[in-house]
């Protein structure tokens, strides 16, 4: 997985040549990036893109929706990844907890490069089983479970929008 956070310049001339799932993070500060520009990665400049990615998990709080009543369901932002070729987004529709979050996604994609066949929506899925099922914050201190992820406050803002497939028939 290609990973945009703060050097969002070099990793859209990566994304120009490469095939993959695209994470899109806060923005970092044109300094810490090193290239020219605001350091802002607009939804003009995601339409010119051209994109052959599986995934793009747009991973910030309420990434799904439009801003405002009445507003379309997809965002923006998702909308211009779908123009520039992406087959599926991953957006949460309300603030999320960021632990929870990191555990969910890295499961996600975890299981979708162990288990080929296994499709988008069946990782995403079977990533929130595990969540509820067996997933918690662990003081890193004492090494205890402090609270269980079962609660749908750390699973249920996750959305897929767009192709719920794309697994590889199994050999």
């Amino acid at each position: 997985m290609l990973t945009i956070g703060a050097k969002y310049m070099d990793a859209i001339e990566a994304l120009k040549t490469r095939s993959s799932a695209v994470k899109i993070g806060e923005p970092g500060p044109p300094d810490v990036a090193g290239v020219d520009g605001d350091g802002l990665l607009t939804m003009g400049e995601i339409m010119g893109l051209k994109l052959d990615a599986d995934w793009v998990v747009l991973s910030a709080c309420n990434t799904g929706s439009g801003q405002g009543a009445g507003a379309e369901a997809v965002s923006g932002l998702g909308r211009a990844f779908f123009h520039a070729g992406t087959r599926a987004l991953l957006v949460s529709n309300w603030p999320v907890e960021t632990t929870s979050a990191k555990v969910l996604t890295t499961d996600l994609f975890r299981r979708q490069a162990k288990e080929a066949s296994l499709t988008r929506a069946e990782a995403l899925q079977r990533a929130m089983l595990a969540l509820i099922d067996e997933g918690g914050y662990v003081d890193p201190q004492t090494g205890k479970m402090v609270f269980s992820y079962a609660h749908p406050i750390f699973w249920a803002p996750f959305s897929l929008i767009g192709d719920g497939g794309g697994g590889k028939p199994a050999s």
